[in-house]
């Protein structure tokens, strides 16, 4: 073992695209006794959590449920359990998870027609429907919050475009649940999943789904089942309703973890809790524009709870993430794709949504560029920042 190991670990802001801090209810209710996954008063605790989750989700969806795994896990079966061997599938690619839902569907013996758009703007939702119509598509993928661009995507229209096709829509919410504003049922999207670690600030190991009843229809009716069983819906399913056959052992503390998560979520409100990524977000990103930095993103399309900031000629972005990381213990990340080395990613999700973190973010972020050589305007950040935020 190594020397330099030290435990438990320091304490970080964490401002990065995820995980995000977790509240100390969350962090109370995994520490909570551990149940028999087939215990009836854990059994209960999952059927509260199916009820607030399609609360979160905005959805009468009766299949709704948590998948075990991160959000990659809900994209897993998402995409193998919609897409059966010899299906068209469209999806909107505007950056790297996007691309990660495509190779998904061309793993899971679908055609794939990516609609690409540049890495910092929303995907074309008419250069989408024509693509449908081309493709005759039987699926439709795209992301609502591109985490590595920033970029918020518009979902409705592609949703409607789907439906007059007659084609499945999924949308990936992993960074946008509980921080802007996911209208799972007034989309008309099919199947929904999103991640515990983002803006519902619980540890990452669940990805809530939820499956419209058509697409509950064509999965339950599949003739080849999907390639993955231990994220078969129809399994799943079979364990989270009534019938509680068992199908795995369930993480016990993470369900714990997401039902206290959900209630925060809750009790807050959520236009409240929507209000207030809104307001922090563009105060950060008017702070970060008076300090002289660039925005990746397209303006209008700009996520609050993940910012892209560029990063200025003859700065060395790594260096920058290593002194927020050690000198204020800050944790931001770096680009992925065609954007590593390109951009910072600043989030402000769930708890890591305050004024507070705001401020001294631009605080340390300024002077560490400052002595890299950029001339960052502090003062210029801190009262548009500011600004903002009062107004």
């Amino acid at each position: 073992m190594s020397a330099n190991v030290h435990f438990p670990p320091p304490r970080r802001i964490l401002m990065g695209p995820g995980p995000s801090g977790a509240h100390p209810r969350v962090l109370r209710a995994m520490t909570e006794p551990l149940l028999g996954h087939l215990d009836p008063d854990f059994l209960r605790i999952m059927d509260s959590c199916r009820e607030k989750l399609r609360a979160v989700l905005r959805t009468a969806n009766r299949v709704t449920l948590a998948t075990p795994g991160t959000g990659t896990s809900g994209m897993e079966a998402a995409v193998m359990n919609a897409v059966q061997p010899g299906d068209d599938v469209v999806v909107g690619v505007c950056g790297y998870f996007g691309g990660r839902i495509a190779e998904m569907a061309e793993r899971a013996g679908g055609r794939v027609t990516r609609v690409e758009a540049p890495w910092g703007a929303p995907v074309d939702p008419e250069a989408v429907r024509r693509a449908i119509r081309e493709r005759r598509a039987r699926v439709v993928a795209i992301v609502h919050a591109e985490t590595s661009t920033g970029v918020l995507q518009p979902v409705e229209p592609i949703a409607a475009a789907a439906r007059e096709a007659g084609a499945l829509t999924i949308v990936d919410c992993v960074t946008s649940l509980g921080g802007v504003p996911v209208e799972t049922d007034r989309w008309g999207a099919d199947i929904v999943y999103s991640a515990t670690q983002k803006c519902l600030s619980a540890p990452p190991g669940a990805a809530p789904i939820t499956v419209s009843d058509e697409a509950w229809q064509r999965i339950s009716s599949r003739e080849v089942p999907p390639n993955s069983w231990y994220l078969d819906l129809r399994l799943l399913e079979a364990y989270w309703d009534e019938r509680r056959t068992y199908h795995h052992t369930a993480p016990i503390s993470m369900v714990y973890a997401l039902h206290e998560a959900l209630s925060l979520v809750l009790e807050e409100g959520l236009e409240a809790r929507w209000a207030r990524h809104e307001r922090n977000g563009r105060a950060l990103q008017a702070g970060l524009e008076a300090m002289g930095l660039t925005l990746h993103a397209q303006p209008g399309y700009r996520l609050p709870v993940l910012t892209t900031v560029k990063v200025p000629e003859g700065i060395d972005e790594a260096a920058i993430r290593k002194g927020l990381l050690e000198r204020y213990s800050i944790e931001v990340g770096g680009g992925l794709g065609e954007l590593r080395g390109r951009v910072w990613r600043v989030g402000l999700m769930g708890e890591a949504s305050t004024p507070g973190n705001v401020l001294y973010f631009l605080s340390a972020f300024g002077r560490l560029l400052r002595e890299a050589g950029f001339r960052a305007d502090i003062r210029a950040a801190r009262e548009a920042a500011a600004a903002a935020l009062a107004g």
